[in-house]
């Protein structure tokens, strides 16, 4: 079968961020959390900042995150559960900056490139033996 499909399995789910966190990967993991507990498209990910998420003032993670989706241009806000909160308060202790994207390039202080997310998340399915085809838009039909 060709097409993207969801992860299923709540054990492969779990696997997949499990295998970012235990390498140490926190950016990935920020990335696959978000992308399997919010639903939004790898796009709309990619364009959030640490002001879209994180309180600099308060030095906290926002409950919620409203954003204008880029394929509908729609207004949507998203509550965050406590497994995006602890991802988001972990990879905000050393990577929180005011005006910089949350998934971002460490060599071009950009957001990573869509083709670059997918590519990291076929990787890990690879490594992990998934017998099906993912891609970041197998994290949002996951939701």
């Amino acid at each position: 079968m060709a097409t993207t499909q969801p992860i299923r399995d709540k054990k492969h789910t779990r696997e997949l961020a499990r295998y970012f966190f235990e390498l140490g990967q926190i950016r990935n993991y920020v990335l696959v959390v978000l992308a399997m507990h919010t639903g939004l498209r790898i796009g709309d990910i990619l364009s959030l900042t640490w002001n879209d998420v994180y309180d600099f003032e308060k030095n906290i993670v926002r409950n919620s995150v409203t954003l204008i989706e880029k394929k509908t241009g729609k207004r949507k806000t998203i509550e965050f559960g406590n497994k995006i909160i602890k991802a988001l308060g972990l990879y905000a202790k050393e990577n929180a900056k005011s005006g910089c994207f949350l998934i971002e390039n460490a060599r071009t202080s950009n957001a990573i490139s869509r083709v670059q997310a997918y590519r990291i998340i076929r990787r890990a399915a690879e490594v992990l033996n998934f017998d099906y085809r993912v891609s970041c838009h197998s994290l949002r039909k996951t939701f």
